[in-house]
């Protein structure tokens, strides 16, 4: 989403560490090429990253974890040969204190074998405060596996990943995207870029058969839903498509820095949202800067 610049391949690592909310597909990887590109122009061994941003909602696998509230985040990144990445990132939610309400740590390794295939894997722990634990989430561990393939005219990821926290819950996520960048200027060091996509998650879904009616809602694996089995009520478990999102990343690149801006829409599968879920337009702004 930054581009073929060096900044690019810090999304790779923060990719691991931001909500993977809709509007924070913000830190999903470029495309293959772009990578590869990248990967050629910039031989050193380490690099270091910081990015800072803010958003509207933080969605994540299908339910908000900031109570549809606005969030910012700053986070440091270290690379390993353009392949293996450790990151820290700190969070605050607007409205909420301690002012560091939770922080991710995460380790990813990425691959590239040829112009049109590649994979990445990702392992993320998220702490929260104590004091904010009913309230938002409970601590939880995330990994993925994600398979990336260039049609040219498209990049397809899709990723297969598990949430550990009280119990397991798998989750499945394809997204498309279609990338464009403008001719550099500013002496071969500016340019914009723009990252349209779309992106379908699929988890585990809970039919309400009740007297009324049947209604659909999910069930986010870092806060347990807990139902009240009674005689007029059945509870079903199926595993489903949950939400769809599309978004529009727009970048500006500089030498060692990129700016970001998302819009992204969300639309979910489910016919319940009540207060874990999320309808309609999102918002994201982001800074990502290479230290060395």
């Amino acid at each position: 989403m930054i581009g073929a610049t060096a900044c690019g391949i810090m999304l790779q690592a923060f990719v691991m560490q931001l909500p993977a909310q809709t509007v924070a597909g913000t830190l999903a990887a470029t495309d293959t090429v772009s990578v590869e590109v990248t990967a050629e122009e910039d031989s050193s061994v380490h690099s270091f990253y910081a990015g800072t941003g803010y958003g509207s909602n933080m969605i994540y696998l299908g339910t908000t974890m900031s109570q549809d509230h606005g969030f910012g985040y700053a986070s440091l990144s270290y690379g390993l040969k353009d392949k293996l990445y450790l990151s820290a990132t700190g969070y605050t939610i607007s409205g909420f204190s301690p002012f560091t309400a939770f922080y991710s740590l995460g380790l990813s390794f990425n691959h590239t074998f040829n112009t049109w295939f590649d994979i990445s894997l990702g392992l993320s722990r998220y702490n929260i405060a104590e004091s904010l634990r009913d309230t938002l989430f409970n601590n939880f561990t995330y990994a993925d596996a994600t398979l990336g393939f260039d049609w040219r005219i498209l990049y397809t990821k899709i990723s297969l990943g598990g949430l550990f926290a009280d119990g397991g819950q798998a989750y499945l996520q394809t997204r498309h995207s279609r990338y464009f960048e403008t001719p550099s200027f500013a002496g071969d060091k500016a340019f914009f870029s723009f990252d349209p996509y779309v992106n379908i998650l699929f988890g585990k879904m809970i039919s309400i058969e009740t007297t009324e009616g049947t209604t659909t809602t999910v069930s986010p694996g870092y806060r347990p839903w807990k139902n009240n089995q009674g005689s007029s009520t059945t509870y079903t478990e199926t595993f489903g498509p949950m939400e769809i999102d599309f978004g529009l990343p727009i970048s500006f690149s500089y030498d060692f820095f990129t700016l970001e801006i998302e819009p992204g829409y969300v639309i979910p599968f489910y016919s319940e949202t009540g207060t874990t879920g999320m309808k309609g337009f999102l918002f994201m702004a982001s800074a990502f800067f290479r230290i060395f």
